[in-house]
């Protein structure tokens, strides 16, 4: 049987990190009762389908994006998988079926036109936001200023637009996921009476000026935006029984100066754990590098990984 699993590729999916958060989660996280998942920026979805799958205990999760024709996905996947996989397999078969790349091409850019325009409904937006998602550059997902999905063609013969098996195992495991749309603060409206646990993953602060990416709605996420979640998360570390986990980019790493994140989580736990950079346009800058995991709570390894074995970033 098919395991759940993200059904679209995202930019800082956590993927090959799941056992290193799942290392630094609260103790004996599995033993606790009637427990909200609550992810304030959900993206591809990694950790959720993970922790859905791993901790039955789970009785309740919430997710939230900014990104509207993200979550209308996630409750299209949720509510209506059978017309979703329906709709998904006659555009792969169209696309499949042109044999020069050229007709892929103009067939994308048609599609990229026509998602666009922003008047889909919720299958055949989604079918669109997935269609792009496969065969688009690097399985990028960018908007510019005006909201509206940029990315170049991707040049792939025959993608995997419609995987049934992993549409229908997500469908069923979302079925005790709520889902809404906006901004990260309204996560708080739906803590729940028992245990509450949040993982933030936010649009990661660039490492340098070239290296921005986050750009997955039309609102810019900078320093400001980082400091008020920064002032959330301190909101939540003061209500008796919510706990978090948060990632970010480890931007002490490349410049020793650059102490941003050290200091606005100076009252918290910080962590170091190491990832994978898979996507970039330049291949030389991919590759292995350190990512901040910061908590409200001691987890079990905190200080082990020591700061003076970072290997510089090869940006």
């Amino acid at each position: 049987m098919a395991k759940a699993k993200p059904f679209i590729k995202w930019a800082g999916g956590k993927g090959q990190l799941l056992e290193q958060l799942d290392a630094y989660l609260p103790d004996v996280f599995d033993d606790r009762r009637n427990v909200t998942y609550i992810e304030p920026f959900v993206g591809g979805g990694a950790m959720l389908f993970y922790m859905l799958q791993r901790y039955p205990n789970i009785q309740r999760a919430v997710i939230n994006d900014i990104n509207p024709d993200l979550t209308t996905c996630y409750q299209t996947v949720r509510d209506t998988p059978e017309e979703l996989i329906a709709s998904l397999l006659d555009i792969q078969d169209a696309y499949n079926a042109l044999a020069t790349e050229d007709e892929r091409r103009n067939f994308f850019l048609d599609v990229r036109a026509r998602y666009n325009e922003k008047n889909l409904d919720p299958i055949e937006n989604s079918t669109k936001f997935i269609f792009l998602n496969r065969t688009c550059f690097n399985g990028l997902y960018r908007v510019n200023k005006k909201g509206l999905f940029n990315v170049p063609f991707g040049k792939y013969i025959n993608p995997q637009i419609c995987d049934s098996a992993t549409i229908r195992q997500d469908s069923k495991l979302l079925q005790r996921v709520d889902i809404i749309t906006g901004d990260f603060e309204a996560t708080f409206d739906h803590i729940g009476d028992g245990c509450n646990f949040f993982y933030f993953d936010p649009p990661y602060r660039p490492l340098n000026a070239t290296s921005s990416f986050n750009s997955y709605s039309k609102e810019d996420f900078n320093d400001n935006e980082q400091i008020r979640l920064r002032d959330f998360c301190t909101m939540l570390n003061g209500r008796l029984g919510i706990e978090w986990m948060l990632s970010n980019a480890d931007c002490s790493a490349k410049n020793p100066e650059d102490t941003f994140f050290e200091d606005i989580y100076a009252d918290f736990y910080i962590n170091r754990v190491y990832a994978s950079r898979a996507i970039n346009a330049n291949p030389s800058k991919r590759g292995k590098m350190t990512e901040l995991l910061i908590c409200n709570y001691m987890p079990e390894d905190y200080g082990v990984y020591a700061a003076e074995t970072i290997e510089p970033y090869n940006i």
